[in-house]
């Protein structure tokens, strides 16, 4: 028979435990409730409210994931990365396969920068979600900011299969591959960006950058246009027309977009930057200057504004200081190309061709220059090892008047013992093919013959070490075809006055152009009677071209002109060559003739500062700019030496 006290105790304890389970229920319903109201407060912006509620619910159960991540998104949304982070960490370790919070984790680490960790996390929840396409997403915006562009286009051709509508996928596709340089194929995820969303004004600024790196100038600024039209308070897309309009030379328009940029932002430093670039080629140097810091002052570490600071103080001629400028744009990004060789050129016009040498060697990790270098298999040479019984293959790498400026050291290369392969553009190759030196020249992109090392023509001062005393200046080195020069001395008959070759215009797509060229109707009016004139120049304008229409006793013998060595023929027979900066008179220079070469206020580096002679050339003379865009000056006294030349 059973104890009657233990039966009424068993019972007791059954009433209990079921009061216990009871109250956990009540308690368990209590939280949800709670949770419930916290995540309408987190959903209606009320984070304070929202965070309170959470906060109780992990007082009243610690182990609440639930809580734990939205507290995490609280302070991922509030910008405290370091305690998102903490707390996400903590909602996985309770509940590791919930995908939203690994792919919120990714997010966390995004923002903090934290990259290489996020994609990890990212991968995680996919590894549990295969069909999230927002993972997919912030994924791909993760790889493009590490630049791992192929890998950002997959990731964001992955969101859209899942959701075909995705915009920002587009988008966002179409920076990635703009990145990789596919630009076409860029400006087509852009308009389906927009196809899906017509006011998506993002999509239109981008789809602007793309075409204005293609050069479709025109197209780019319509589409900056629309995005404006959108968004009339879109400062980026106001500033990236400015660039634009600048690539047109509109410059005037281009100072009014970054102006209204300005005035949207005025905190926006890139605008002023660009703006003081734009002022720079107006020849506002002192104004530009004053852009330029504004933008390092709202931006400390605006790297780009230092190095145009240098610029501007290199075209006053305080090279010292600007040196120093492009050394703080060094400090603050050490792998900034374009200092590197603004640095040099300033170097070397200031007549240090020790160390502007070698930093001319930055170059080739410009981006202009990127394309130009060549990477062959065998060794690059800049002096050592030996060259005894060793092929060498020198290349041309710029432009025209560099490669003859520079082809000057074969002979130096050849006396170290080597056999020298001279690499040239097709119109010097007639005129190089005997260059002292030189066992073989050959044209730039034909079959080049077997060699052991190779050097660029450029590369050869530095590898020679050469200083201002040291330069080779054997002259002539460059020597013009017999049976060429008697055509032209049958064509142009008796000698009556001195003859005089003319240009006036170097390469139009050269950057600095626009103030070391001048107009052929400019340089008439300078022009004495008591001379023959001779036009040694090619590529025509329209409005030369008329010029010369109207002027017949300039001789004018461009479409007989075929490669440098029918010019360097003709301008055997002149008795002087009066040129602006461009390849003819780097070449009747090395001919040894008479060469009065016009320099801008702000020289090439080559012809240093405040002198008349070059050490480069004994037979030039340099006439120079006394201040930017004074070539009236210039010409005056061209005129006053022509009118005594004999």
């Amino acid at each position: 028979m059973p104890n009657i006290n233990q039966t009424s105790q068993k019972k007791k304890s059954k009433l209990s435990l079921i009061s216990d389970r009871t109250h956990i229920d009540e308690e368990k319903e209590q939280i949800q409730d709670l949770m419930e109201r916290g995540i309408i407060f987190h959903r209606a912006g009320m984070l304070d409210k929202a965070q309170d509620i959470y906060e109780k619910t992990l007082l009243a159960e610690p182990d609440h994931f639930d809580a734990m991540h939205l507290l995490g998104l609280i302070a991922y949304q509030t910008a405290n990365f370091e305690l998102a982070e903490h707390l996400m960490q903590g909602a996985i370790m309770l509940n590791p396969n919930n995908a939203s919070y690994h792919s919120n984790l990714g997010n966390v680490l995004k923002a903090n920068k934290k990259y290489d960790d996020a994609v990890l996390s990212y991968d995680k929840a996919i590894q549990l979600k295969p069909d999230f396409t927002y993972t997919f997403y912030n994924r791909g915006n993760a790889l493009l900011i590490q630049k791992k562009l192929q890998d950002a286009v997959k990731s964001f051709d992955k969101a859209i299969s899942l959701s075909p509508d995705f915009n920002e996928a587009y988008n966002n596709r179409g920076n990635a591959l703009k990145g990789l340089g596919r630009l076409e194929e860029a400006i087509v995820s852009y308009e389906m960006a927009i196809q899906i969303k017509p006011d998506y004004a993002e999509a239109y600024n981008n789809r602007g950058n793309a075409l204005k790196d293609l050069k479709r100038i025109d197209e780019a600024i319509a589409s900056y246009d629309m995005a404006i039209q959108i968004k009339p308070d879109y400062a980026e897309a106001y500033n990236n027309r400015g660039n634009a309009l600048k690539d047109l030379k509109r410059i005037d328009e281009a100072i009014a977009s970054y102006d209204v940029a300005i005035h949207i932002n005025p905190n926006y430093a890139e605008a002023y930057n660009n703006r003081g670039n734009a002022l720079k080629e107006h020849r506002k140097v002192d104004e530009a200057i004053k852009d330029y810091s504004q933008a390092i002052d709202l931006k400390s570490s605006c790297f780009e504004a230092f190095n145009n600071i240098g610029n501007g103080l290199k075209e006053k001629k305080l090279l010292s200081a600007a040196i120093a400028s492009y050394d703080r744009a060094i400090e603050i990004r050490p792998d900034f190309a374009e200092a590197y060789w603004n640095k040099s050129l300033a170097l070397l016009l200031n007549g240090d061709y020790i160390n502007g040498w070698k930093f001319y060697e930055w170059r080739w990790q410009r981006d202009v220059f990127a394309p130009l270098k060549r990477d062959f298999p065998q060794p690059l040479w800049l002096g050592t090892p030996s060259l005894l019984n060793k092929s060498i293959l020198l290349h041309g790498e710029q432009g025209f008047g560099d490669t003859i400026q520079f082809s000057r050291y074969a002979k130096l290369v050849s006396d170290l013992g080597a056999k020298v392969i001279l690499e040239v553009q097709k119109p010097l190759i007639s005129l190089l093919e005997d260059l002292d030196g030189v066992s073989l020249a050959t044209i730039r992109g034909e079959k080049i013959p077997e060699f052991d090392f190779h050097c660029p023509l450029m590369s050869l001062p530095h590898a020679f070490k050469t200083t201002e005393d040291t330069i080779p200046t054997r002259n002539p080195y460059i020597f013009s075809k017999f049976a060429k020069v008697a055509i032209w001395e049958a064509k142009l008959g008796n000698r009556i006055k001195p003859r005089i070759g003319i240009v006036w215009s170097g390469n139009r797509g050269h950057q600095n152009d626009h103030a070391r060229s001048i107009s052929l109707k400019q340089l008439l009016l300078y022009l004495p009677d008591n001379c023959q004139y001779v036009s040694l120049q090619k590529g025509l304008s329209l409005a030369d071209g008329k010029v010369l229409q109207n002027n017949p006793q300039i001789l004018n013998f461009a479409h007989e002109l075929y490669d440098f060595s029918d010019t360097a023929a003709l301008a055997e027979i002149l008795d002087c060559i009066v040129s602006v900066d461009t390849s003819v008179a780097h070449l009747t220079a090395a001919m040894g003739k008479k060469t009065w070469i016009l320099l801008p206020n702000d020289p090439d580096w080559r012809w240093f500062l405040d002198r008349e002679d070059s050490p480069w050339y004994p037979t030039a003379k340099l006439y120079r700019q006394p201040v930017p865009g004074d070539w009236f000056s210039v010409l005056a006294r061209v005129r006053d030496d022509l009118l005594v030349l004999k």
